[in-house]
């Protein structure tokens, strides 16, 4: 085991400016004002956490902040989010989440029930993905500078395999797997912000996805890249990792799974589903061979149930993700030139 890892700072997950945000603007904002401070391999990955070796183990480190509002929505909650949310940036590696930290930026005035419930949310949560919290802080701001309530987390988890599971690792003929349909979590988060109903009710897709990534790993299934597809959505994190991989991409529009009540509330709010963030999905690509074998697997985690093939990385080596239609055209997906929905992680 190679011992003399180099410890970064930041992981590219941190530098990212929130990833996934799918923005022009961040991705200047990393490369010309972020990255040229913090440059490092590390970051050059462009993967959702940090792999180091300090020794015999080889461990995932992740952090992420918080932001959402309202604080509690259908399906999920801050505190819940950001415990979800830290272990399957850690998942994304293959890792196994063992550890967290939890800073605390309150609003003056934040009532005491809504910081419990929160907390007895994380807790909860924590317990339910056995992870541990083991160290934290906390700092209040003045009223009206903080909207009641930020949380950052930071994560540890072990590596228990010898899988390198990263973008450079996409190659042509690897099937692209969606855990399910895309969308629930960012229209649930805009609808009860925004105080619209609608016949069917919208719920988070709000889960950890630890489960059904180390079940491929467990069976021995070749798992060459991860991806989670929160901020920017499904379109986003197939745009990134095809420009990180040098890949062309190619993906059916009939294959991508929505259900009836995000696309309807994306239609009515003038909104693409594809961009559209998630907190309990996740890509992976794995071999065209044990392609049937992984989402067999997959299908048999509840969280992942509704699992299917949608794409596939082709030979083309020019870095872009094609979307082919039913009837045979094609477009090219590519980031917004700003978030479609802020504030909903």
């Amino acid at each position: 085991m190679n011992t003399e890892c180099p410890l970064p700072v930041f992981t590219d997950e941190t530098v990212r400016v929130g990833h996934g945000s799918g923005g022009e603007l961040s991705q200047r904002l990393i490369s010309e004002l972020i990255r040229p401070h913090f440059d490092n391999p590390w970051l050059r990955q462009a993967h959702d956490s940090a792999t180091l070796c300090p020794g015999s183990e080889r461990i995932v480190f992740t952090t992420d902040s918080f932001v959402v509002s309202p604080l509690f929505f259908p399906g999920g909650d801050i505190g819940e989010l950001a415990v979800y949310g830290t272990v399957n940036d850690l998942a994304m590696s293959g890792a196994v989440p063992r550890f967290l930290s939890c800073s605390l930026i309150l609003e003056e005035g934040l009532p005491m029930q809504t910081l419990d419930r929160a907390l007895a949310s994380m807790g909860r949560a924590a317990r339910d993905t056995g992870v541990q919290l083991v160290t934290g802080d906390t700092k209040v701001v003045e009223r009206g500078k903080g909207d009641g309530l930020y949380i950052n987390t930071a994560g540890i988890g072990v590596l228990e395999h010898s899988e390198v599971i990263a973008p450079e690792r996409i190659a042509p003929g690897d099937l692209i797997l969606l855990s399910g349909d895309i969308g629930r979590h960012g229209m649930a988060v805009m609808a009860t912000r925004e105080g619209l109903e609608f016949e069917s009710p919208l719920r988070s897709d709000c889960a950890p996805l630890a489960e059904p990534v180390l079940a491929l790993l467990n069976a021995g299934i070749t798992v060459h890249c991860l991806r989670d597809l929160t901020r920017g959505g499904l379109a986003t994190a197939l745009v990134e990792l095809a420009e990180s991989a040098g890949r062309e991409l190619v993906v059916e529009e009939a294959a991508i799974p929505v259900s009836e009540p995000v696309q309807g509330a994306c239609e009515l709010l003038g909104l693409d589903p594809l961009y559209v963030a998630n907190e309990g999905r996740f890509i992976a690509f794995v071999p065209a061979d044990r392609a049937v074998e992984a989402l067999a697997i997959l299908q048999g985690t509840a969280v992942a149930a509704d699992s299917r093939v949608i794409g596939s990385a082709s030979t083309g080596h020019r870095p872009r993700v094609i979307m082919r239609n039913t009837i045979g055209s094609e477009r090219l997906l590519d980031r917004l030139p700003g978030e479609q929905l802020p504030r909903i992680c």
